[in-house]
């Protein structure tokens, strides 16, 4: 793997983890931008491959625009990548597509199964131009089994890998994950495969061919359901806020709001019962243990918030917190991104400042590195922004690999993009 210091020397910052590794984004909407949000982050040379007409469907027909024609979604999920235009349909850029295939490190898409194919930019195509790709994709379903030629919607994959079922209250319609957990779950676990195959190639010196699904992603995510179907044989059903192995572990009434409270072992919810003045609770016989709790769960809250509902969550939270008691306040996105002083502390909220809409605010990583920080937001670019400045880089390879002796321009070109 490349010198990671290369791409900090440039630009005089500190190194970044992924700095000399570079990646052809192919995707569009989230899963695959979400993904390589978090390469570039890390340093990664991320070139967004758009189609000239539109580019990522994000752009302009998804959520809300402000001042220029990129809405805020496309602006939340792109950050520190170059936009390059090309129309892979068309021969001559399909040629550029392949040439830049031999600078880069992984290519990622996340097509229908078979439209790379068709395309011309599938694996076998990228692999014969550069054996040492790692080429990562993701898709609704998975590239075979029955489902494979199923449209990838994140409301599709948890309606159909039973998240759905288990979500809401019981006798309630069911509702989806507010959380988009398929889309964001399928970028995080290619991310992971993409980084461990990269790892890969240090050892064999061979790129390698990795795939996920939004299906795949939200199913691997149900531990706690098929633990519960395999321990019972029944499926769960839904629970609201409750957890299937524990109680209580859940949301709950107070005089102004709600709070949560996490009394999931015989010590805290001693702790709990001294907090609330309720000795009784813990001397009957429903709740002697977490099984019984489990099975008189309603009973359980019903007791729980009679006394709860006279103080307010600010209250209580404070008095169970000072008890070791795990417990905190149910907040709206309004507190959370402008009063938390944790986000401000922890940097969760970042900006970058736009050529279009200005100062724009977007969450910040959660992850924290010591030696090899993610990097500072910089603006998404606009549609083909790059696509001039990397062209001439590639003129700029070619004239320098004419200069090398055989056998070296692949491994410059694989080991530091501009």
């Amino acid at each position: 793997m490349p010198d990671p210091d290369s791409a900090g020397a440039r630009t005089g910052q500190r190194p970044t983890a992924l700095g000399g590794i570079r990646v052809l984004d192919l995707t569009q909407v989230m899963s695959g931008p979400f993904c390589t949000m978090i390469l570039a982050d890390l340093g990664a040379d991320v070139i967004k491959v758009e189609n000239p007409d539109h580019g990522d469907q994000t752009r302009k027909s998804w959520g809300r625009s402000v001042v220029g024609d990129d809405s805020r979604a496309f602006l939340s999920l792109n950050r520190n990548k170059r936009s390059v235009v090309l129309d892979l349909k068309g021969d001559q850029d399909r040629k550029t597509f392949l040439e830049l295939v031999r600078t880069a490190d992984v290519v990622i898409e996340n097509f229908r199964p078979g439209v790379t194919r068709r395309l011309g930019v599938d694996h076998d195509a990228v692999l014969a131009v550069n054996p040492r790709i790692v080429y990562a994709s993701i898709s609704g379903f998975g590239q075979t089994g029955p489902y494979a030629a199923y449209p990838g919607y994140d409301l599709i994959a948890q309606a159909m890998t039973g998240i759905m079922s288990v979500m809401g209250e019981a006798g309630q319609p069911p509702v989806k994950s507010a959380i988009p957990v398929a889309d964001l779950g399928s970028g995080l676990f290619c991310a992971i495969g993409i980084l461990a195959a990269l790892r890969a190639r240090e050892v064999t010196g061979a790129g390698q061919y990795l795939e996920t699904s939004l299906f795949e992603s939200a199913l691997a995510m149900s531990v706690w359901e098929s633990t519960e179907f395999w321990s019972t044989g029944e499926p769960p059903t839904p629970l609201g806020s409750a957890n299937r192995m524990s109680a209580p572990y859940q949301a709950l009434a107070t005089r102004d709001g709600y709070l949560t409270v996490g009394a999931n072992n015989e010590r805290l919810w001693q702790r709990l019962c001294k907090v609330i003045e309720a000795p009784d609770l813990l001397a009957d016989p429903r709740f002697v243990d977490n099984d019984h709790r489990m099975t008189h769960q309603r009973e359980l809250v019903d007791a729980l918030q009679r006394t709860l509902v006279t103080r307010d969550t600010d209250d209580w939270v404070t008095a169970l917190l000072h008890a070791g008691v795990p417990a905190g306040p149910i907040r709206d996105y309004r507190h959370v991104l402008t009063e938390d002083e944790h986000v401000r502390a922890r940097q969760m909220v970042t900006s970058f400042q736009h050529p279009v809409e200005g100062e724009t605010n977007v969450l910040g990583s959660p992850l924290k590195l010591s030696g090899t920080p993610v990097r500072t937001a910089a603006a998404p670019p606009l549609l083909g922004q790059h696509t001039q400045e990397v062209l001439a880089e590639l003129t700029t390879r070619a004239a320098q690999a004419q200069t090398q002796v055989p056998g070296q321009a692949q491994g410059q070109a694989q080991g530091d993009p501009a």
